[in-house]
């Protein structure tokens, strides 16, 4: 029988997953099955944090909103009621923005809101 030579799928397969771990240290970055192991790990950490950052990101916006509204003597809890109320549903990320970026305009947002 003749030889046979591998093929260079597995090949290119092996050397695309190392390039995935090349900032990785040691073995990690070096050999086929610890860095293949490596990569699966950091995928799934990858994964688990992008969920995460959404709901972190969310805490951040409530936190800032809560800020803001109890220095203008209304909690976060009473904010949203009024805000369900009046039926003027704007997400919490834009209702951060401007609570720290444009403090006036959130108070007149807010006055609006509890007056009417």
């Amino acid at each position: 029988m003749t030889r046979v030579k591998r093929g260079y799928i597995a090949q290119k397969r092996r050397k695309k997953i190392l390039a995935f771990v090349s900032g990785s240290r040691g073995a990690h970055s070096k050999l086929f099955r610890i860095a293949n192991q490596q990569k699966m790990r950091a995928l799934v950490f990858a994964h688990r944090d992008r969920i995460k950052r959404k709901r972190d990101f969310r805490r951040l916006w409530i936190t800032r909103i809560n800020a803001a509204s109890r220095a203008n003597g209304v909690s976060y809890n009473r904010l949203i009621q009024y805000l369900y109320k009046r039926q003027l549903l704007t997400n919490r990320k834009t209702l951060s923005q401007l609570a720290v970026l444009d403090s006036n305009c959130f108070y007149t947002i807010l006055e609006k809101i509890i007056v009417s």
